[in-house]
C-alpha cells in the first residue's frame, strides 16, 4: 500500500511539474520559483529556529502532557501562517477586481488558531486524566 501511494504521489507530482512547465510563461515560472525558494528559506531560517527556541523554553516550564501537543501546535500554526502570508498581507488584491481576496482572511486565520489551541488544550486534559487513572495506552 505504501509503495502504491508513493508511486501515485510521484506520478501526480511529475504531471503537475509538466503542467507548470508547459502552460506557464517564463515570467510566471520565475515567479513560481521565487515563491518556492522563499518558502524554504522562511521555513528553515524563521520557522524552525523559532519553534525550537519556544519548545526548548516551554519544555522547561510546561507540564509533560502539554509538551508534545504544544510542539505540534507550534509547527502547524507556524506552517499555516507562512502559507497564509500572501492572503493575510493582501498581496494580489486589485482595485479593478474586487472578487480577488474578498474575505477577511485574518479572522479565518484567528479562528483556525483558536480552534487548534482548544484542540490541544482538550487533548492535553484528556491525556493527563488518562495517565492519572492509569488507562493511557501510550504509558
Amino acid at each position: 500500500m505504501r509503495w502504491t501511494l508513493g508511486v501515485v504521489g510521484v506520478a501526480v507530482g511529475v504531471y503537475g511539474g509538466w503542467l507548470l512547465l508547459t502552460r506557464q510563461a517564463g515570467e510566471q515560472l520565475v515567479s513560481a520559483a521565487q515563491w518556492l525558494v522563499a518558502g524554504v528559506v522562511l521555513h528553515d531560517a524563521v520557522l524552525v529556529p523559532l519553534v525550537l527556541v519556544v519548545v526548548a523554553l516551554a519544555g522547561r516550564v510546561a507540564p509533560r502532557s502539554v509538551r508534545a501537543p504544544g510542539a505540534v501546535l507550534l509547527v502547524v500554526v507556524g506552517s499555516v501562517t507562512l502559507l497564509a502570508v500572501p492572503v493575510l498581507g493582501g498581496f494580489g488584491r486589485r482595485p479593478d477586481n474586487p472578487s480577488l481576496l474578498d474575505r477577511d482572511y485574518t479572522a479565518g486565520w484567528l479562528v483556525l488558531v483558536a480552534t487548534l489551541v482548544v484542540a490541544v488544550a482538550v487533548g492535553s486534559v484528556v491525556q493527563r486524566r488518562r495517565r492519572a487513572r492509569g488507562t493511557d495506552p501510550g504509558r
